[in-house]
């Protein structure tokens, strides 16, 4: 095949809306955890429907982004991936602005996930257009570009929830979606997908599982991203409950924590992106990356009576040690063909964002277990999801060097 050439404004166009997108992909995606509170008290919840209600409403959420990464991810590799990017937009979009309307539960959580099927297609094709766009050599910059302002979504959410009632902190992250659309004009479509329309099993999300070589591989993609969203999703969000066990001298806010994870995890991915381009390995990066996530939590879990400021300074931490997610997603994008890239790099992040559900379970079962003991608990889940990850890891096969344009062949 022969590459394409763009021009730098093509490049810039893609790299920009990417961004852009998945700017306003995380805010809507952590909105609901930093309003969780004042927006269910609001609805007359209290006590403790107001964590378990929360759960639910989450798990509902991730479901959807379950069933979205699939249906986003197959279109993405079979009608392109403009398509994805910019349906998926409006969809999240439209769910959020709907979400400052709701009155109930039930619509609360049909909304939430509305929401989440929208969400699962942005970032996947996002970060496949532009790693498909991109000369192999530059392309960590350009998905660094991307996760850096992407996850800054989340201080904005924070930010505006503070300014704002949180029925008009979802109305502006349906706004800003609907604005972005407006600058899909100049975007490209990738030259590879292209080139490789009449390619075999080109969007087949079964043809991951008929081959074991294929689904060891796309396994693992998955597996080493678990420690991110368990840490976002346990730890941080429910940094009020820990912070409580902990002794921590203050109220913790969980929309603080999450604007300081966050970040965290902006300077995280900037500096996990880079390190990648320098020592040209997007495995090391993630080891490094990993083993520094495994100390913040032992410290999350065993320092005690912390000032708020300093609790607030260790999610940040934290964050910049699980800033390997530009990494990951980078690394789902060259693992495979152009012919099923979509659908992996679209799948993977949302089965990682989904395993919440499970993992939470697994939370709430250890409490149970461990007679209430969310520390015990915690400790439980998080050997579990870096076990796992380290063992994945270990099986990887570096891409730094690799060129995407082929297909994937499978047998």
């Amino acid at each position: 095949m022969q590459p394409t050439k763009y021009s730098k404004t093509a490049l810039g166009a893609a790299i920009l809306v990417a961004s852009l997108g998945y700017f306003v992909d995380i805010y809507d995606l952590l909105l609901f955890s930093i309003v969780r509170v004042p927006s269910l008290k609001s609805l007359g919840l209290s006590g403790t429907a107001l964590t378990d209600t929360g759960i639910s409403l989450l798990n509902i959420q991730m479901i959807g982004l379950l069933v979205g990464g699939i249906f986003w991810g197959t279109l993405g590799d079979k009608k392109g991936r403009l398509s994805v990017l910019f349906g998926s937009i409006f969809i999240y979009s439209a769910a959020n602005f709907a979400n400052g309307l709701v009155h109930s539960i039930t619509a609360y959580g049909v909304c939430r996930f509305i929401a989440g099927l929208g969400l699962a297609g942005e970032l996947g094709a996002g970060i496949t257009l532009v790693a498909e766009l991109m000369p192999k050599e530059k392309r960590g910059y350009a998905t660094t570009t991307v996760a850096a302002v992407g996850v800054s979504g989340a201080l904005a959410a924070y930010f505006v929830a503070n300014l704002f009632e949180w029925r008009t902190s979802f109305f502006v992250g349906g706004g800003l979606g609907l604005v972005l659309l407006l600058l899909r004009i100049g975007v490209a479509e990738s030259g590879m997908f292209s080139q490789t329309k009449d390619a075999s099993n080109r969007g087949n999300f079964l043809a991951l599982f008929g081959s074991k070589e294929q689904f060891v591989k796309y396994m693992r993609c998955i597996l080493i991203g678990l420690p991110f969203w368990m840490v976002v999703g346990i730890f941080i969000t429910l940094s009020p409950e820990f912070g409580k066990v902990l002794g921590v001298q203050g109220d913790v806010n969980a929309g603080a924590s999450i604007a300081w994870c966050y970040g965290g995890i902006v300077v995280g991915d900037i500096l996990s992106g880079l390190l990648s381009q320098y020592l040209k390995s997007r495995i090391q990066v993630v080891y490094i990356f990993l083993s520094l996530s495994v100390i913040g939590i032992i410290a999350y879990l065993t320092l005690h009576n912390l000032t708020l400021n300093h609790f607030y300074w260790l999610c940040g931490a934290i964050g910049l040690a699980t800033g390997y997610w530009v990494i990951f997603m980078t690394i789902a994008a060259e693992q495979f063909g152009t012919n099923i890239r979509a659908t992996v790099t679209t799948t993977v992040p949302n089965f990682v964002r989904g395993a919440i559900v499970p993992l939470s379970f697994l939370f709430q079962e250890f409490r149970v277990l461990y007679h209430g003991s969310i520390i015990s608990s915690g400790i439980t889940v998080a050997v579990i999801s870096f076990g796992i990850a380290f063992l994945a890891l270990s099986k990887m096969k570096e891409t730094f060097h690799k060129d995407l344009d082929y297909v994937e062949e499978f047998v």
